[in-house]
């Protein structure tokens, strides 16, 4: 799915295999927007999102599938693994988001938090929910939205450890700054949705989260003690990204 993108894709890279493969373009109207117009024109019983910097592996597919085999009715959030070694915004970022799959998993009611770089949806119930909420303009919160949604109707998001895909984005500092900005201007685009939804805020979490989120790059990569900063900026990043977004709301 191409979304306004400046150079269009084109089929060529679909040439040679057995996969009925289709591009579309759209004008540039945000991730969310174009998933949506990706799962309508989809006609397989399953949705399978990744972003455009993730790589699958060769049996991801399969692998969604045998999860979908054991639970049809369920969400499935597979395993995102960062590809740029060396790159230390790219870890701090990567352990940033691992330590919230792990903290938002429950062992029996699954998952409550999955991003749309390895996420998959049964088609029918997709649609029937209206899928990601296109009052997200840019990327960030709108899988979140959607997965508190998805669970808040009744249904669950499996975890699947074997379907891998790798994450190949290089970042810089300020990429590093600009997309936990991102990450903040989204969090408080999805307070107010899920507050139109629900009429009621969403729950703070507790210091120990926060204490857990900036000290999870280090643990995740020891000697590495600037992903501890970076963790910390990240922090700091998402918290000016919220206050952009709720001065620019009101």
């Amino acid at each position: 799915m191409d979304d306004g993108g400046r150079r269009p894709i084109d089929g060529d890279g679909a040439s040679g295999t057995s996969i009925d493969v289709r591009f579309l373009r759209q004008d540039h109207a945000g991730p969310a927007a174009a998933r949506n117009h990706g799962a309508r024109e989809a006609r397989f019983p399953w949705l399978a999102f990744i972003d455009d910097d993730c790589v699958p592996r060769r049996d991801w597919l399969r692998a969604v599938g045998r999860r979908f085999c054991r639970t049809p009715a369920s969400a499935v959030s597979g395993r995102t693994i960062n590809a740029v070694e060396g790159n230390r915004y790219s870890m701090a970022s990567q352990a940033l988001i691992d330590y919230l799959h792990d903290y938002y998993q429950h062992p029996t009611t699954g998952v409550r938090f999955a991003t749309s770089s390895n996420l998959a949806f049964p088609a029918e119930a997709f649609r029937a929910m209206g899928g990601f909420d296109t009052s997200f303009p840019r990327a960030g919160g709108e899988d979140r939205e959607l997965c508190d949604r998805w669970i808040a109707d009744g249904r669950d998001i499996q975890y699947a450890e074997d379907a891998i895909v790798d994450h190949h984005h290089a970042m810089s500092l300020a990429g590093f700054w600009r997309q936990h900005v991102n990450y903040g201007r989204g969090a408080y685009e999805f307070r107010r949705a899920r507050r139109r939804r629900l009429a009621e805020p969403v729950p703070v979490e507790p210091l120990s989260f926060y204490l857990g989120l900036v000290r999870r790059p280090a643990h995740e990569c020891p000697g590495r003690p600037s992903l501890t900063l970076l963790a910390v900026l990240s922090q700091v990043a998402n918290a000016a990204g919220f206050a952009v977004e709720a001065l620019r709301a009101r």
